[in-house]
């Protein structure tokens, strides 16, 4: 991957922002500073393009992230690496809150149109179709969406999933639950896919139950409906849903992980405080957030041509307290099909 100025920046022991003054406003650095951070961005090979003048034909030098949830503490990272790397190009970022709809997503991004040069759009939950009508007009990044034709950021869900699969099966559980979060959610529907599809090569069933409302109070419902499956291992959609689900579990009397392990996604803040502390599978946020808002700025200044552009990041199985072996006992049977056939179809 080619350097970027927060390489440039580390090498030298040095803000991102005096990286960025050294090269588009060298008078405003110190003069040895800056031929170091030069000497510094040769050695990595690090390409300075003047982001600033390209720039500065853009309307406003201004940006704003549309987040599904601002409340949800997985997108804390996201933006303060967006942050980041806005400050670092003297660009404004706006972040906005669609609260887990498409109709204030889609009126959140028709109202600030006017006085914005582009969006980073972070879990849509707007249509395929409606994305690719706005992507006609305004410049788009996506975080944890895919769809063709549009640059996005997202983790390595198919990976991510294997992680998962592979240590439940080393545990010695025969199959997993997967609590879905909303309907509309297109990381929900991956996640789901890898689980399924995955599930068979290591010796596991997988049954799927929801949605859900991504949060702590709805876990408690997603934790019963997980009891009536019968398996020995739960994975939720986010953590949130996840530390619900371990509340509720202590409420009945269900020991984790000896009776039952809970995994979630996201690996937030709250993941090593609860008790007992949540295994979940974490992705680089920051730097995520850093390269969607790199990438839109390079599309604001015409460096970037290349429509469709898809970053998958590696994630990593964060192991702690709320996994563990399966307990040897008969499992039992799965739901009727058709409590789970609907959410199936939608994946």
């Amino acid at each position: 991957m080619e350097p970027t100025i927060f390489d440039v920046a580390r090498a030298a022991g040095v803000a991102a922002s005096t990286v960025s003054r050294a090269f588009n406003k060298p008078g405003r650095v110190n003069e040895a500073t800056r031929q170091r951070i030069v000497a510094v961005a040769a050695q990595l090979g690090y390409q300075h393009r003047p982001q600033n003048r390209a720039l500065a034909g853009t309307r406003h030098r201004t940006i704003a992230m549309v987040l599904s949830d601002i409340t949800n503490p997985h997108f804390f990272e996201l933006i303060r690496g967006a942050e980041q790397r806005a400050k670092a190009s003297d660009v404004t970022l706006v972040i906005v809150n669609a609260e887990e709809s498409r109709r204030i997503e889609e009126n959140q991004i028709r109202d600030l149109a006017a006085g914005v040069d582009g969006f980073v759009l972070a879990s849509s939950r707007l249509g395929d179709e409606v994305l690719r009508d706005l992507a006609k007009v305004h410049r788009i990044v996506l975080f944890n969406r895919e769809l063709p034709g549009l640059t996005s950021v997202t983790f390595d869900t198919v990976a991510g999933c294997q992680q998962i699969l592979l240590h439940l099966a080393s545990l010695g559980h025969q199959g997993i639950t997967y609590c879905a979060g909303p309907p509309s959610s297109w990381m929900g529907a991956a996640r789901w896919a890898a689980l399924s599809s995955g599930a068979q090569a290591h010796g596991l069933t997988a049954h799927r139950i929801g949605p859900y409302a991504p949060n702590v109070a709805n876990g408690g419902a997603a934790a019963d409906g997980a009891l009536r499956t019968g398996v020995t291992a739960v994975v939720a959609h986010n953590d949130l849903l996840a530390i619900g689900i371990i509340r509720r579990l202590a409420q009945r009397g269900v020991r984790v992980p000896a009776d039952i392990s809970v995994i979630g996604f996201d690996d937030i803040f709250a993941a090593d405080f609860v008790h007992p502390s949540l295994t979940t599978l974490a992705g680089p946020g920051s730097h995520a957030g850093r390269l969607a808002v790199e990438l839109l700025i390079e599309r604001l200044a015409a460096r970037s041509l290349r429509e469709g552009e898809v970053i998958r990041l590696p994630t990593e199985l964060v192991l702690r307290e709320s996994s563990g072996p399966a307990e040897r006992r008969p499992q039992a049977e799965c739901p009727p099909s058709h409590t789970t056939s609907q959410q199936t179809r939608r994946a």
